[in-house]
């Protein structure tokens, strides 16, 4: 199998004035295409990972090589995250839907307290990394991940994720990570995370 850059639904500089056209620029085009590029090497020389996608090695750690492990990690991880973030996010004005609303007021109070502990856990990330809604046996909390570590690698569904290493912000925010998280808010695909709940919700087909 070899991997590709999954087609992004907007342009470049569509999430402007909250993420800038030169960031998106060089995060989907230099940041994600490098773990992709990496990712097809590895694959290449291993023949059985020949057909396996990236979530299935994620979610399967432990039946990859061990010496070819922590690549797959940063790499089928760097491809799977950045796949997720591209579409967690739109240039539309959209809203949470009512799975959505239902479940953050019933765990958090609301989606405005929501955001608000996602904020401080996402800035808290030390270093590089990710903080992400997941759910783990029909159960949703808020947790981060280092690096590129993926939630399938955890056993999580990744339902709603930020990306929070340098990259995704400094061209634009420098060390302001809290107002990059802020801006960020307000590209939410709502409708996205609503449909990733729908499908959590009817389970396995």
């Amino acid at each position: 199998m070899i991997f590709k850059l999954p087609k992004l639904e907007y342009s470049f500089d569509a999430l402007e004035p909250f993420i800038d056209k030169e960031t998106m620029e060089v995060h989907y085009l230099k940041h994600h295409q490098g773990y992709i590029d990496k990712l097809n090497l590895i694959v290449q020389k291993d023949a059985s990972l020949e057909g396996v996608t990236a979530e299935y090695m994620l979610a399967n750690l432990d039946s990859i090589n061990s010496e070819i492990r922590p690549s797959i990690v940063n790499f089928a991880g760097g491809h799977v995250n950045h796949s997720f973030f591209w579409k967690i996010m739109t240039p539309e004005q959209t809203s949470p839907g009512e799975l959505t609303e239902r479940m953050l007021k019933s765990k958090w109070g609301s989606t405005a307290l929501f955001l608000e502990e996602f904020g401080k856990k996402a800035l808290g990330v030390f270093g590089s990394g990710w903080a992400w809604l997941v759910a783990l046996n029909n159960q949703f909390d808020i947790t981060t991940t280092s690096n590129q570590v993926s939630p399938l690698s955890l056993g999580q569904t990744p339902i709603l994720g930020i990306d929070v290493w340098e990259h995704a912000y400094y061209l634009k925010y420098q060390n302001r990570r809290d107002e990059y998280i802020k801006a960020w808010e307000n590209v939410i695909n709502w409708s996205s995370v609503e449909a990733n709940i729908q499908r959590i919700e009817r389970g396995p087909p």
